[in-house]
């Protein structure tokens, strides 16, 4: 497989960054009732216009799902984002499809507006009782029995906590795994650095801590071979009840190596999205923005009624 490596400066970067945001604020391309705008940033004019609210088609409390779409989507964001600014993209499509659509910000900060708006910051087990009691609430809402969910980066890990240590086990359906860190990011190769580390007399935990820089505290323990990891996936990576499909991309710079992303296992579907389509560049945050992940994600939900899945060239940074 080909591989670009793209380098930027970070003021090149950061002018990306707000072109996307502009762009996203000013264009869409219409889906029945909601616009739609393949971009990772398309969710962000929505945070400025209302501070800590909902996404136009989502967390709708008085939806009812339909016999065809049963399941409501939860969908839970990465590390950094939040229920608007990481889900621009997903609500309106999945609106428009029909789907009851709710997300939530877990893991913030006890800070003012706009930091507040920076969700994954906190302990993976405090994140994932939060979605717990979301999750009750969607059910409970909506009288279904159970949900799909559809995560990104860290989502993915509070997500399986949930249903693995937290008594979600059956009630979740379908999980669409978005540039999962299954295996913990940098997989085997933390253990290189940790066991250099020993010989200077400087323990594993301080090594992960320090690479969450003491703010993301989830950070550091979604390191690969790491306490929490280690004992996250004790009883394996997946849960049988629960039907996984991971995405994935091959210039995921934030899942290393990304195969971590793309764990095989019994009922598993495993999607890496440049297999078949050499153009996607997407990476570990346009992928949330990718037309073509998108796709996938809706396959992924409701099998019966496959979308077409697009091949074109699809950028980093924005998908």
């Amino acid at each position: 497989m080909r591989r670009i490596l793209l380098r930027r400066s970070p003021g090149s970067l950061l002018l990306m960054i707000i072109f996307a945001v502009l762009t996203a604020a000013a264009s869409g391309t219409a889906h029945a009732e909601y616009p739609v705008t393949y971009n990772f940033f398309s969710g962000i004019p929505n945070e400025l216009l209302n501070p800590g609210g909902s996404l136009p088609g989502s967390n709708d409390w008085n939806c009812k799902p339909t016999a065809e779409h049963p399941d409501p989507v939860v969908l839970v964001h990465g590390t950094g984002g939040g229920a608007q600014t990481n889900w621009g993209v997903y609500v309106p499509l999945l609106a428009n499809e029909g789907y009851c659509v709710y997300s939530l910000t877990y893991g913030a900060l006890n800070v003012p507006w706009p930091l507040s708006a920076i969700g994954g910051m906190r302990p993976i087990e405090e994140s994932a009782a939060q979605l717990t009691g979301f999750v009750d609430r969607v059910r409970a809402a909506t009288g279904a029995a159970q949900v799909d969910i559809i995560a990104h980066s860290q989502g993915n890990i509070v997500a399986d906590y949930f249903i693995k240590r937290l008594g979600g086990r059956g009630e979740v359906n379908k999980f669409v795994a978005i540039a999962s860190p299954w295996l913990g990011t940098y997989g085997n190769q933390m253990g290189t650095v940790r066991a250099f580390a020993a010989q200077l007399g400087i323990s594993g935990d301080t090594v992960d801590s320090a690479l969450g820089a003491g703010i993301c505290l989830a950070c550091s323990e979604m390191l690969g071979g790491g306490r929490f990891m280690t004992a996250l996936n004790a009883d394996g990576v997946y849960d049988p009840s629960v039907t996984y499909t991971n995405i994935e991309t091959a210039y995921d710079e934030a899942v290393v190596p990304y195969t971590v992303g793309l764990v095989p296992g019994p009922g598993v579907t495993n999607i890496l999205v440049q297999d078949g389509c050499a153009s996607d560049y997407s990476e570990h945050a346009g992928i949330a923005g990718s037309p073509r992940a998108a796709a996938f994600a809706l396959n992924a939900l409701d099998p019966q009624h496959p979308h077409s899945v697009p091949c074109e060239f699809i950028p980093p940074l924005t998908g």
